[in-house]
């Protein structure tokens, strides 16, 4: 079983691609190398570069793990601590592994009036989690959502950079049956 962590562990984000390569190492490979490089030479300062390769960790691992903002920060002459001041700043960049699909159920004001709490429980039950943990097959992370604004089609949910509006627990299990 993984281990439990507050629900607002993981980002507002998911991760966009469909295969995951996780690895130690960022920029062991020619891809990093180049996905550095190309960033870097777009900017006059490679501090700039910083939020283009968190999204390439995260892209290419899942997550944003410590190691990664420790290799960032030495490839952009930067302090590990102001990596990680950045990367924690930013809801979208996941500190922690999530499942391959990250659903977030919006429970703010508009979508709470039309049962957010309900399609968020649904979730939580079809997928057998609790709010921010990793399914056992890893799979899905449910999280509460502070807002995906879409508050005129309420309840909103985003699955990895796909929205659902105007879900109902019913449909919970079909657009669960959506998903790879």
């Amino acid at each position: 079983m993984n281990k439990p962590m507050h629900p607002a562990a993981a980002s507002a984000q998911a991760f966009q691609v469909a295969d995951l390569r996780p690895t130690e190492r960022l920029f062991e490979d020619e891809e990093g190398r180049d996905r550095l490089e190309k960033a870097v030479s777009r900017y006059p300062d490679r501090r700039a570069a910083l939020l283009p390769m968190l999204g390439y960790a995260q892209e290419r691992n899942g997550w944003v793990s410590d190691e990664n903002m420790a290799e960032i920060a030495e490839a952009l002459d930067l302090t590990p601590a102001y990596v990680r001041s950045v990367a924690t700043f930013y809801t979208m960049y996941n500190k922690h592994p999530v499942g391959r699909h990250l659903i977030q159920v919006c429970t703010c004001i508009s979508c709470h009036l039309h049962e957010a709490d309900e399609v968020f429980e649904r979730f939580l039950t079809e997928t057998g989690t609790r709010a921010g943990e990793v399914s056992e097959d890893g799979r899905y992370t449910v999280i509460e959502a502070e807002c995906l604004g879409a508050c005129g089609f309420a309840t909103a949910v985003q699955v990895n950079d796909r929205y659902f509006e105007n879900v109902t627990s019913d449909q919970v299990p079909a657009i669960l049956d959506e998903l790879d």
